[in-house]
C-alpha cells in the first residue's frame, strides 16, 4: 500500500470499498432496527442515524474533493458514539468509523477517537446483552486494539518504504550527477589532449620558425622561414576547424595509416624515417587516432627539446594489437625528473600516456641523459585477423 509524502498510508481505492460498505451496514442495521422496535423507538434513533449517515457522506465527498474534511470528523464521532450506545443495531458500521478515524488524524487524536469508537461500540453491545455477556464488552475494546496495532505497523511499513524509495531515488540523483561531473571530466580532459596535440604544437612550431625568421632577417633564409611558419599555421588553422567540427583532423582520416603517420611526424620532423613491420591492416578508428596523437605530440616534443639530428617512427603490426615506437638520438633526459603540466607545458607525454592507457594499451618513455629517447605504445586492436589490409 503506498505512502503519502508524510509517511501516512495512500488510501486509494480503499476509501471507496469503505464508503459502500459502510452503506450497505447503515441500511441493514436500519431495517433491523426498524424490524426489533416499537415505531415510537424508531423516529429519533433513525433520525440520527440519518444525520450520521448525511455527516458521513459530507466527509466522503470533501475528503474527494481534497478540500478540509478532519474537522467534520469529531462531530461525527460524536454522533457515533451516541448512536451505537441507544442503538447497537448499528455496531457493524465501527469499522468504517474506525477508519476514518486512523485516516483523518495522527498521533494521539488518532488513538483518541479510535479509541472513542470502540469503547462506544463496546458500551452498546454490552447494553444489548442486558450486562450479562463480558465478551460484548470486551470484544469491541480487543478488536480495536487489533486494529490499531495492524495500522500502526501498516503505517510504519509505509513509513519505511517511503524513506526506502528517497533514498534510492536521492543515490540515484547522485549517481547521475556523479556521472555526469566525471563525462564533464572526461571531456575537458579529452580537449585539452586534442588541443595541445594540434592547435598548442603547431602554434610553437610557428613561434619558433618566425623567431628564426626574425634573427637571420633579410637572409634568403628567412623568406624559407616565413613560408614554412605559413604553411604550418594554415594546417594549424586546418586542425583547429577540425577540432570544432568532431574534434578530428580529415586529412588523415582516410589516408593509410603509415602515410597519415609520416605525415604528422613530417610536420615537425621533415626528415623523419617510418619503418613498418608486420601486415598492415584496418585498425579500429579509436586506435589509429590515438596513434595519430601519439606521433604528432612525439614528434613536437622531438623538435622542441630533443635537439636530435635523426628521429625514426617504427610501427609494428601483431596479432590483435599493435606498436609504435618513435626514437630520437637527441640529449635525452631523466623521465623521472619530468616536469609536472603548467602554463609553460608539460601535457605532452601525460596525454600521450593516458589516450593509450585509455583504450587499455600500454606507454612507455625510455630515455636517459646524452642516450636519446624512445617512445613506445602498444595498443590492443581487437578486430579478427585476415581483414582487408592497408596499403602504403
Amino acid at each position: 500500500m503506498p505512502a503519502t509524502t508524510t509517511g501516512r498510508i495512500d488510501t486509494g481505492r480503499i476509501d471507496a470499498a469503505v464508503h459502500l460498505g459502510f452503506a450497505v451496514l447503515m441500511v441493514a442495521s436500519g431495517v433491523r432496527y426498524v424490524l426489533r422496535h416499537s415505531p415510537e423507538d424508531n423516529l429519533w434513533v433513525l433520525a440520527l442515524a440519518v444525520a450520521v449517515c448525511a455527516l458521513y457522506a459530507v466527509i466522503a465527498v470533501l475528503a474527494q474533493r481534497r478540500k478540509p474534511w478532519v474537522p467534520w470528523m469529531f462531530a461525527l464521532v460524536a454522533l457515533w458514539a451516541v448512536l451505537v450506545i441507544v442503538a447497537p443495531s448499528f455496531a457493524w458500521g465501527s469499522l468504517a468509523v474506525f477508519f476514518l478515524c486512523r485516516t483523518a488524524f495522527d498521533g494521539w487524536v488518532a488513538y483518541v477517537a479510535g479509541g472513542t469508537t470502540a469503547a462506544a461500540t463496546a458500551v452498546g453491545l454490552f447494553r444489548l446483552s442486558g450486562g450479562t455477556d463480558i465478551a460484548m464488552l470486551l470484544g469491541p475494546l480487543a478488536a480495536g486494539v487489533l486494529l490499531t496495532l495492524v495500522y500502526d505497523r501498516i503505517e510504519n511499513d509505509a513509513l519505511v518504504q517511503r524513506q526506502l524509495h528517497e533514498e534510492v531515488a536521492e543515490a540515484q540523483q547522485r549517481l547521475a550527477a556523479s556521472e555526469r561531473a566525471a563525462g564533464v571530466a572526461a571531456e575537458r580532459e579529452r580537449v585539452s589532449r586534442e588541443i595541445h596535440d594540434t592547435v598548442t604544437q603547431g602554434l610553437a612550431s610557428g613561434v619558433l620558425l618566425l623567431e628564426a625568421a626574425h634573427r637571420s632577417w633579410p637572409e634568403p633564409s628567412a623568406r624559407a622561414d616565413v613560408g614554412r611558419a605559413t604553411a604550418l599555421l594554415r594546417e594549424n588553422l586546418s586542425d583547429t576547424r577540425s577540432l570544432v567540427h568532431e574534434l578530428s583532423t580529415p586529412s588523415m582520416d582516410h589516408a593509410p595509416l603509415p602515410q597519415a603517420l609520416l605525415e604528422a611526424a613530417s610536420r615537425y620532423l621533415p626528415g623523419v624515417r617510418l619503418q613498418v613491420t608486420g601486415g598492415p591492416r584496418e585498425l579500429p578508428p579509436d586506435v589509429r587516432h590515438a596513434l595519430l596523437r601519439v606521433v604528432q605530440s612525439a614528434a613536437a616534443n622531438i623538435k622542441f627539446h630533443a635537439r636530435a639530428e635523426n628521429a625514426s617512427v617504427t610501427l609494428g603490426y601483431l596479432p590483435g594489437a599493435v606498436t609504435l615506437d618513435v626514437f630520437d638520438d637527441g640529449i635525452g633526459f631523466d623521465p623521472s625528473t619530468a616536469p609536472s603540466p603548467s602554463k609553460a607545458g608539460g601535457y605532452g607525454l601525460r596525454a600521450m600516456r593516458q589516450r593509450v592507457e585509455q583504450l587499455g594499451g600500454v606507454f612507455s618513455v625510455e630515455s636517459a641523459p646524452g642516450e636519446g629517447t624512445v617512445v613506445a605504445a602498444w595498443l590492443p586492436t581487437n578486430e579478427r585477423d585476415g581483414e582487408a589490409g592497408e596499403s602504403l
